[in-house]
């Protein structure tokens, strides 16, 4: 390699911090890993997150984490993002695609039903050529393959955090979306 060659991993990462900023300019809010293999997408923020705290800082988030980790998910492979813009307006389908563009996931988990109809949206023109109703709707526990994605609608995932019953339900939604990529 020459004197001026960039080292393809740092060019990665000087890439992804780019981008990564260029979503946050555009109003994304957002945690987690710049490559994730699951992106959460949780359409309305609770009262700590709403009050500035990060997203999935809560029960919610260790939830999250605990069951990823059991399916075999690295503790690094997932990234949230908000249905919600930094000033409080409604994300746009555009934008949660420029980040599944940006962010590359395998698998994109919508939390609760404003984060499923932000997918729809977002995924329209890709669900509507599903043959399973279930499937394009983004019904909860439907694991839907579109976009080159697979989408998971949860249903309310940190309500069901209140119910040992709705917690197993959860539980088994998410063990439909294993990792792709070697267990960790």
């Amino acid at each position: 390699m020459g004197a001026n060659a960039t080292n393809p991993k740092e060019a990665a990462w000087a890439k992804a911090k780019v981008e990564v900023e260029a979503l946050e300019a555009a109003g994304a809010v957002m945690v987690g890993s710049a490559f994730p293999e699951v992106l959460f997408v949780k359409g309305t923020p609770n009262e700590r997150e709403a009050a500035g705290e990060a997203l999935l800082s809560g029960a919610d988030g260790e939830a999250l984490s605990k069951a990823l980790t059991a399916l075999g998910y690295p503790p690094e492979g997932w990234a949230c993002i908000l249905g919600r813009t930094a000033d409080g307006e409604p994300a746009t389908p555009e934008l949660l695609r420029r980040a599944v563009a940006v962010l590359a996931p395998f698998t994109l988990v919508a939390l609760d039903d404003v984060a499923r109809r932000l997918a729809c949206e977002a995924f329209a023109d890709d669900l509507t050529a599903l043959a399973d109703l279930s499937e394009a709707l983004l019904e909860p526990g439907f694991v839907a393959h579109a976009a080159g994605l697979r989408i998971v609608s949860l249903g309310g995932f940190e309500r069901a955090l209140a119910s040992p019953e709705r917690k197993q339900l959860m539980w088994a939604r998410l063990k439909r979306v294993p990792p792709l990529s070697e267990p960790y």
